[in-house]
């Protein structure tokens, strides 16, 4: 499946760029956008596991032709119940950051992306164990940890690719690549899930996003191909 998965990447991204000589064309009007996406594929994963509910969304600012301020934000709700314990987490998470797209504007126009990103995570939560219970030699014990509030902080690299299926609006995912910084719980107990950040006692945590966007162009530039080769 991992084959399958770099392969069908890789095509996407070299068939973008073989398309450069069919689409340069001597002027460019290259229209810098506000971009505004809604995550889709937490809402799609809640209705298979009731237990993790993610909104997330993100404002992007094109800076030029390959760069772009983008910040993601959401709220994230998780709960984990077995026979001896329960717990519950939930929070919101920021994570502000600078897009490149590695396409050239005479191929990409404004409306293609394929890069990455380079963000850094903050997640303010809450967590408890309600209940937790457990059985040794001298028998058995039961407790619970009462709510406390946390603040984490976490590093994230995001590859992914946007392509405009309407005018102004876009279709594309996005590869998590997170390093967890500091939990803000302590080594002693650690958060099981962190927003925005995932598994609390990894350092190392992946995910997924799929994203509808809405641009919104608020300047265009012109270059004259000619005078830029």
């Amino acid at each position: 499946m991992r084959k399958i998965f770099v392969y069908f990447i890789s095509t996407i991204i070299i068939s973008i760029f073989s398309l450069y000589e069919i689409f340069a064309q001597d002027t460019l009007h290259f229209p810098l956008k506000v971009r505004i996406g809604v995550d889709i594929y937490g809402p799609a994963f809640y209705f298979t596991d009731h237990n993790n509910l993610t909104i997330e969304g993100f404002l992007g600012i094109d800076i030029d032709t390959l760069k772009a301020w983008s910040t993601d934000f959401g709220y994230c709700r998780y709960s984990y119940e077995q026979y001896n314990y329960r717990y519950n987490c939930e929070g919101f998470f920021i994570k502000p950051g600078v897009e490149f797209n590695i396409i050239s504007p005479y191929v990409s126009k404004g409306k293609y992306f394929a890069g990455g990103a380079l963000r850094y995570g903050l997640s303010l939560f809450s967590h408890e164990t309600p209940f937790f219970e457990s059985e040794n030699y001298w028998g058995k014990a039961s407790g619970f940890i009462k709510k406390s509030t946390h603040l984490a902080h976490f590093i994230e690299a995001s590859p992914g690719i946007r392509t405009e299926l309407l005018r102004n609006i876009s279709i594309g995912w996005t590869i998590r690549l997170r390093l967890l910084i500091y939990s803000g719980t302590g080594k002693d107990l650690k958060a099981i899930y962190i927003p925005g950040y995932g598994n609390g006692t990894k350092s190392f945590s992946p995910g997924i996003n799929y994203y509808i966007v809405w641009n919104i162009p608020y300047r265009t530039l012109t270059f004259n191909h000619k005078k830029n080769k």
